[in-house]
């Protein structure tokens, strides 16, 4: 019997082939009628015997294009139309405007990669090869609608046989808007930074782009840095295994004791040097190539400078045809001077200077990176938008394997998450979420066009720290191009409620200068809240929020806080008590300075397990003595982040931090180098106690309850005296924080009947106290709630931001009070 349906199917469906891939499905099914791009997803009229329409349905849902993201397909049964052919229908231009859900950049598909390597192909070794399917997306949009005169492929006509492939919807490069060869397309350039009058030579034939292929693998060979251009920016690439190499690169970028990341050929060839378990292949290979930071091998051997003291190596494959090409002839020249047997990894890492946003345009890495690279390997395709590698690990939680962010950026921003309210709401305007400071996000929220529908919260990319003028900038720029791109003006809008925070200072000088609602929402809510929006909870939740730094409402620096919160407001309910921060932020600087602070504090000051912290510090314990009691620069934090600094410096693990994080980084790292036979005993101990300014504050900064970490850290010093092991030591340290989160959701349950539990902040980018968290929490009965989309660090403030500014649909008032 024959049928017929409107389909309308919603998600990631344009701008990956999925017009096509209906097309020939329903060649395939023998249907009739038509396919079209609109502004809410791709509609379809699909005639033919009930059967296969049913089956036509299934493999839309069942297997679309690698690149696509079906979320929904609703079916509508209507009459017979008549239709005796299926075609392409093209959306009018208003309709194609409004599209917003545009495809992040793609990897190189698999076909492409064959054409690539295939000397019968006109493609081979083009390093701009792509199709509907792979490619860039984001990084080379101007404007909407997606097509190629609003790309910065405008200024590349196609020749006549990509024409013809780009008007075929039977070719995989139908409407693929970067299609390109060796004709028509982008080549590859090459400069060396050390000519006084650098000459750029250009790829424009295959000989020439080989030639330049090998000039840059010579170099690399010969212990070179060179500067490679990608989707979204820079690398400084060098030989991940010349320990020369790296030290050379280290100096000259003032990179110090940072990891690197790795570029190796397949999940296989990471397996060598690290363990790679089924899901991280998955992540490894999936079309967005983030850099996977996996678990290495005790046996692996690794070049000095490349990632030392770290149990992880952040890894990932190639993505482009350009890193394909570079690193399969490196890989050949390697072999043939070291043996077949060896493995090739080269060093990716951001192209910029310290501090900097990654540099994107080839006249300015000629330019800025002079003093860093050797060479330039740029090109003549214009990056529209900066985008960094996404940075992602895999983690057990409560039993489950779960992607947890590090970084979020190429791969998988501007995909939208999701944001609902736990009632009907009035209709909402355009609202921005500015984010915080450092790991700087922006959030943009669009209104749903229907009642039905969710408004869409397109999340930035990672865009830096915004202290710095250069990312600042970059901060506006990428602003100003999503407001550009998805033709939304905000009409409200949200920040953090820090009085120094530049995006804050921005937000409050617009609300005031374009008379705009401005919602201030306290840091570590937008933390939970983040958490409760990408897993479409409303509360109330016992919201956990373990960070280094985070403005308090009553003044001071918070980051060890235990919330009664939901999407709207929140009550403080337990803390870490507060320690003083001699020098404020010379004591994050300063791990040293941040142990005296602690140990005053703790009256531990005369412990023998604190004398090297003070001979360490030398004249500067009398200063920090001083400024704790005349109380000059002297903060105080509840921060779990600086208890971690704290005891690492006291440990001697890292008391001279060369970037930021380090400290707890490798206070965690210890953990990982204990032999396997040393008994790992009970955790360290954190009390809890009544907080007794609650006699005299009704406020909601006041909380019910603290955490004294005192006895923990006299268990410390006490093991430090006794020469216990330091991986015992850190161990024992980490399980405290895994007891006290248990503890604080017992006493939440206890009291409210809450058991539901948020996990958020930078200090559960800790693999081992997320994991052991998670699994504790989800034993002793909670249900667990964890960031899925976004890093538990500030790149999730601004999204959180948003959730609380979205909910509460206030207009004046800073939410929480």
């Amino acid at each position: 019997m024959v049928e017929a349906l409107d389909i309308q199917v919603k998600g990631i469906v344009q701008g990956v082939g999925f017009r096509p891939f209906v097309y020939r499905l329903a060649k395939k099914y023998l249907l009739n009628g038509w396919v079209l791009n609109a502004t809410e997803g791709v509609f379809i009229h699909a005639e033919g015997e009930a059967n296969l329409l049913d089956k036509f349905v299934t493999e839309l849902h069942m297997n679309p294009p690698s690149a696509a993201k079906v979320k929904e397909i609703d079916l509508n049964e209507v009459p017979l139309q008549g239709f005796t052919t299926f075609e392409i229908r093209f959306s009018d231009e208003h309709a194609a405007q409004q599209t917003t859900l545009v495809s992040p950049d793609l990897a190189t598909c698999d076909d492409c990669l064959s054409e690539l390597f295939n000397p019968n192909d006109r493609r081979f070794r083009y390093p701009f090869i792509n199709c509907t399917n792979c490619g860039p997306r984001f990084t080379i949009i101007d404007s909407l609608p997606y097509d190629r005169p609003a790309t910065s492929m405008k200024d590349f006509p196609m020749c006549p046989r990509c024409a013809a492939e780009y008007a075929d919807p039977l070719d995989r490069r139908f409407h693929a808007q970067p299609d390109a060869c060796w004709e028509c397309g982008p080549h590859i350039s090459w400069s060396v930074t050390g000519e006084t009058n650098q000459e750029i030579i250009w790829g424009n034939t295959r000989e020439a782009s080989d030639a330049i292929f090998a000039a840059a693998v010579r170099m690399l060979l010969d212990g070179g840095i060179v500067a490679v251009k990608g989707l979204g920016g820079f690398h400084l690439v060098c030989d991940a295994t010349n320990p020369e190499a790296l030290a050379k690169l280290r100096q000259r970028k003032r990179r110090w004791g940072k990891a690197f990341a790795v570029m190796v050929a397949s999940a296989d060839e990471a397996r060598r040097v690290c363990h790679v378990d089924q899901v991280e292949q998955g992540v490894l290979e999936s079309t967005k190539r983030p850099i996977v930071l996996l678990r290495k091998r005790q046996e692996a051997h690794f070049a000095a400078g490349l990632a030392d003291k770290l149990p992880e190596l952040g890894v990932m494959l190639p993505c482009t045809p350009v890193q394909h090409l570079l690193l399969h002839d490196f890989t050949q020249a390697l072999q043939a001077q070291r043996g077949a047997d060896t493995l090739a990894m080269l060093v990716m890492t951001s192209g910029n200077l310290h501090n900097e946003p990654i540099v994107t345009d080839d006249a300015q890495a000629r330019q800025k990176l002079a003093g860093i690279a050797d060479a330039v390997l740029g090109n003549n395709r214009a990056i529209l938008s900066r985008y960094d590698d996404s940075v992602v690990r895999v983690i057990q939680a409560g039993g489950e394997q779960a992607i947890q962010f590090v970084r979020r950026a190429r791969g998988y921003a501007p995909l939208p998450l999701p944001l609902e309210c736990p009632e009907a709401q009035p209709k909402q305007e355009t609202l921005l979420a500015v984010g915080p400071e450092q790991k700087a996000t922006f959030a943009l929220v669009r209104a749903a066009a229907a009642d039905d529908q969710q408004p869409d919260a397109f999340v930035s990319q990672h865009i830096g720290d915004v202290e710095n003028a250069e990312t600042y900038d970059a901060w506006l720029e990428a602003k100003s191009r999503y407001e550009s791109l998805f033709q939304e003006r905000p009409a409200r809008l949200a920040c953090d409620k820090h009085p120094e925070y530049l995006t804050s200072k921005w937000a409050r000088e617009q609300a005031q200068r374009n008379k705009l609602p401005l919602v201030e929402v306290q840091h570590h809510h937008a933390h939970v809240a983040s958490v409760l929006g990408e897993n479409n909870l409303f509360g109330p939740v016992c919201g956990i929020a373990f960070d280094g730094t985070g403005y308090g409402a009553d003044g001071n620096i918070w980051g060890g806080e235990v919330l009664l919160a939901n999407q709207q407001t929140y009550e403080r309910f337990a803390n870490f008590a507060y320690v003083p921060m001699p020098g404020g932020a010379a004591a994050v600087r300063n791990p040293l300075r941040m142990a005296y602070g602690v140990l005053h504090e703790f009256d531990l000051l005369e412990h023998a397990g604190a004398a090297d912290v003070l001979e360490a510090l030398g004249e500067q314990a009398d200063v920090c003595a001083q400024m704790i009691e005349r109380g000059l620069n002297t903060p105080y934090t509840s921060s779990v982040g600086r208890l971690f600094d704290a005891a690492s410096a006291i440990l001697g693990i890292c008391p001279q931090p060369t970037y930021e994080g380090q400290p707890a980084i490798e206070l965690e790292a210890a953990m990982g180098f204990a032999p396997a036979e040393l008994p790992i005993t009970d955790a360290y101990h954190i009390d809890v106690v009544k907080n007794t300014a609650t006699e005299t504050s009704t406020a909601l900064d006041t909380s019910v309850l603290l955490f004294d970490a005192a006895p923990a850290f006299a268990a410390l010093l006490d093991d430090k005296a006794a020469g216990v092991p330091v991986p015992v030591m850190a161990r024992r340290f980490h399980d405290a924080f895994v007891r006290a989160a248990v503890m604080a959701a017992q006493l939440v349950e206890s009291l409210y009947g809450i058991t539901t539990v948020a996990l958020s902040g930078g200090v559960f980018l800790n693999r081992y106290l997320i994991e052991h968290a998670a699994e504790a929490l989800q034993n002793a009965g909670f249900t667990v709630a964890l960031n899925r989309d976004l890093p538990p660090s500030d790149g999730c403030i601004s999204y959180g931001q948003a959730v609380v500014a979205w909910a509460a649909n206030k207009t004046s008032e800073p939410a929480g009070e």
